[in-house]
């Protein structure tokens, strides 16, 4: 499928993966609905901060992704869905799950009934790597077993699971891109790597973090995106679940290893209770099994190994050190 041209729907667009790519569909000619949350502020989010000639040509729908009306309105014309709108933080799923259930699940109902009704061409669904929880064996293939290890994992599942049983009980055209740990300008400080550069780049040298051995895939925004984009292109992608990562595991006490490094700075580390998961709910281990990606979409992330983290996290870095970028953040204050 050839996306220029496309009537092509973002949900979650406001958010950090959900504005670049916004702007990469822009960019490759997409004619570009972006659904943000409705808020009294009129704020869309960080599409707010993208070039002005990239929001001129957006049509923009504030609305509520629990709202299966909104939703079937936002759609209605579309040809292609990429739906991104979800609770993501794990902290708080702690804290208000039913929150989960109702954005991640029912939310992903909405889009995939409405899509049914409206006979779209191509659903895009964004899981994500929580869903395999610790590694039982490396690197993750997309027939590893699923573990709700937190209740975001749990929702997750139950979104992913919704959209698939869509194509298989109606032939729905899902698809279901699975992204590791997404890092890049823009990211919410609730996430690791965020969260070190704030604090760093905001003069501190007692960085307060939870656990530093468990290992990640993290992946550059822009790999993240071109997968999407792959993912909405290729025919044989329906029906299917498909990693998007790396195939490069490092522990997050090595990766802030690597920050502090770049950015010219000795740290020192205070582990904060408050960051860390509850025992039997920490994931572990994440890598990626990138064969199927390879072999479908032809994807091949630009910033993969150590040398490629190593060139996201400068340009990472470069954007969060603007202060007019740092000051959005509260680097004095946890992020749940």
């Amino acid at each position: 499928m050839n996306l220029r041209g496309k009537k092509v729907l973002v949900t979650g667009a406001d958010g950090f993966i959900g504005s670049h790519l916004t702007e990469a569909l822009v960019a490759q000619g997409a004619d570009v609905k972006a659904f943000v949350m409705y808020n009294s502020f009129n704020s869309w989010g960080w599409l707010d901060q993208c070039d002005p000639r990239v929001r001129r040509q957006l049509e923009v729908f504030a609305g509520d992704i629990r709202d299966a009306h909104g939703v079937r309105e936002a759609m209605r014309g579309c040809d292609v869905v990429f739906h991104l709108a979800a609770l993501i933080a794990i902290p708080y799923s702690y804290h208000s799950p039913a929150t989960y259930i109702d954005t991640n699940i029912n939310g992903t109902l909405n889009i995939v009934q409405a899509a049914r009704e409206l006979e779209v061409e191509r659903v895009v669904h964004t899981s994500t790597s929580e869903v395999y929880g610790t590694a039982r064996q490396v690197p993750i293939d997309e027939e590893h077993p699923l573990q709700g290890q937190s209740p975001y994992a749990a929702s997750k599942i139950g979104a992913d699971q919704m959209a698939l049983s869509f194509q298989r009980s109606f032939a729905t055209p899902v698809a279901v891109i699975r992204p590791f740990n997404t890092y890049g300008p823009r990211q919410s400080a609730r996430a690791v790597i965020p969260t070190v550069i704030t604090q760093i780049a905001s003069g501190r040298e007692r960085i307060h973090l939870g656990a530093l051995h468990p290992t990640r895939d993290f992946n550059f925004v822009a790999d993240t995106v071109a997968g999407f984009l792959r993912v909405a292109q290729c025919d044989a992608a329906v029906g299917e679940v498909i990693n998007v990562g790396s195939g490069f595991e490092i522990s997050i006490g090595d990766t802030v290893g690597l920050i502090a490094e770049l950015m010219g700075r000795e740290i020192v580390i205070d582990t904060d209770a408050q960051r860390l998961r509850p025992r039997d709910s920490e994931v572990e281990r994440l890598v990626a099994g990138t064969d199927k990606a390879a072999r479908l979409l032809g994807h091949a992330p630009a910033h993969a190994g150590r040398d490629g983290l190593r060139r996201g996290l400068e340009a990472t870095i470069a954007w969060f050190e603007d202060r007019d970028n740092l000051a959005c953040y509260k680097a004095d204050r946890y992020n749940l």
